[in-house]
């Protein structure tokens, strides 16, 4: 008796899967990081405090973290393209009443749902990227552009919630109709990513089937040397990414006396500049490796922070600004972004690079775990020292980070060559005693 043959997993449509991902991501990359717009546009229309809009951050990251620690390891078992669908729908809902509900409290509820959506498809969609590559290189180009156009979606955010910005009546809510394009976009993303197939087979390998296990799993992660100096130096990328792009457009409303408006719309200058540096970084650090490459870039920001902050010292303001006669330091400082671009995805993909595909989800969470936190604390940070002294010590403040960024990246290089010298090792005694095996 012949037994039937199994039934072929559907097969992958790389271009459309790789495309809804992209769009997926990107629609969250405006939505996460609109923080900054929606800081200053609150305080302005709504009449919120400073503090309470200091805390928007925190709305967002901590549910990012919550989620990530709670369901990371079992999302290969919901499916991946599925887990992603269920956090689109979410936002979906969310980003429709916004207009309607036209609160604070909406607000903070809306990045509660963000945070814990963003959780489903950061992890998702970082798991995916081991099943749409065959090689290192192939991983760290695809990172390189999932993150570049995540930062084409945070430009995109900026530039929406600016052209809605009323500058003749501050206290206008007019911005919140922003959400309603955001909307349409979100639907469009749910509807590609719905058509779309990938064989998750290989990220659901090797589980055992219980959520304490699948736990154990993540926390046996942080127990490795190298995974402990990764999420650190994750950690502090974002603080300080976030730090600066919560903060940047109050940095100019509040240092460089600019109007609501051009604060935001100058702000794009980081996401776009960050957006070129991951999309340029692909094809450098192919060639040249990614440890030289973010060396260079850190030392890169510490040398823009030096040479630009004290540009914006003494500025009075200009009741006739606009865009030609804005200060220097409102264009050269957000091309932070250009140095900031390649340093996560390149880190991310050395991680995921030498951990099997059926960790990449429990490694993913781990990742989004610390981002998260590190976002919230470096956007609370920074409020509070805007807060006590000013924007200008704020951000030369961020040089303490950066310091320990460049020691932490250089222990995670070490302990990396460390763990290739060990496989390397491990694979030589494995091939002796196979050989010893095959003598007669």
């Amino acid at each position: 008796m012949n037994n039937p043959s199994p039934t072929p997993a559907a097969p992958t449509s790389q271009g459309l899967i790789r495309s809804a991902v992209v769009l997926v991501y990107m629609v969250f990359g405006a939505l996460l990081n609109s923080v900054g717009s929606i800081n200053l546009l609150a305080v302005q229309s709504m009449g919120v405090t400073r503090a309470d809009a200091a805390l928007l951050d925190a709305y967002k990251d901590l549910p990012i973290a919550i989620v990530s620690f709670l369901v990371a390891s079992l999302l290969p078992r919901l499916g991946l393209r599925r887990a992603m669908l269920i956090g689109l729908a979410a936002v979906g809902v969310g980003c429709a009443l916004m207009p309607v509900l036209a609160s604070f409290w909406a607000i903070k509820l809306l990045f509660v749902t963000i945070g814990t959506a963003f959780a489903l498809v950061k992890v998702s969609a970082y798991s995916m990227i081991g099943l749409l590559t065959r090689d290192e290189r192939s991983h760290a180009s695809f990172t390189n552009v999932l993150e570049g156009l995540f930062m084409v979606g945070v430009l995109g955010g900026y530039w929406l919630f600016s052209a809605a910005v009323d500058n003749a009546n501050p206290q206008s809510t007019a911005w919140l109709n922003v959400y309603w394009v955001l909307t349409a976009v979100i639907a469009v993303s749910f509807c590609l990513l719905a058509v779309s197939r990938v064989d998750e087979t290989e990220a659901r390998a090797a589980r055992d089937g219980s959520l304490a296990g699948d736990v154990n799993a993540m926390l046996r992660l942080m127990l490795s040397g190298l995974v402990m100096v990764f999420v650190l130096s994750a950690f502090l990328y974002v603080l300080i990414e976030q730090g600066v792009a919560t903060w940047l457009p109050s940095f100019n409303n509040e240092v460089l006396h600019m109007p609501a408006a051009m604060s935001v719309g100058l702000a794009v200058i980081m996401p776009a500049s960050t957006a070129i540096g991951r999309l340029a970084s692909a094809v450098v650090i192919a060639r040249v490796g990614w440890y030289s490459v973010v060396n260079l870039c850190v030392v890169a920001i510490a040398a823009l922070i030096l040479l630009t902050l004290p540009l914006s010292a003494g500025l009075q303001p200009n009741p006739n600004m606009g865009w030609a006669s804005a200060p220097l330091v409102a264009y050269m400082f957000p091309l932070i972004g250009l140095f900031l671009a390649p340093i996560y995805p390149a880190i991310n993909s050395a991680m995921l690079s030498v951990l099997p595909k059926s960790r990449h989800a429990a490694m993913t969470g781990l990742i989004v775990i610390f981002s998260a936190l590190g976002g919230s604390f470096g956007s609370f940070v920074t409020g509070r020292l805007f807060m006590a002294f000013d924007g200008r010590t704020a951000f030369a403040l961020l040089l303490v980070p950066i310091a320990l960024l460049a020691l932490f990246l250089w222990l995670f290089h070490r302990a990396l060559r460390k763990n290739a010298l060990q496989n390397a090792w491990q694979q030589q005694k494995q091939d002796a005693r196979t050989a010893a095996g095959m003598v007669p």
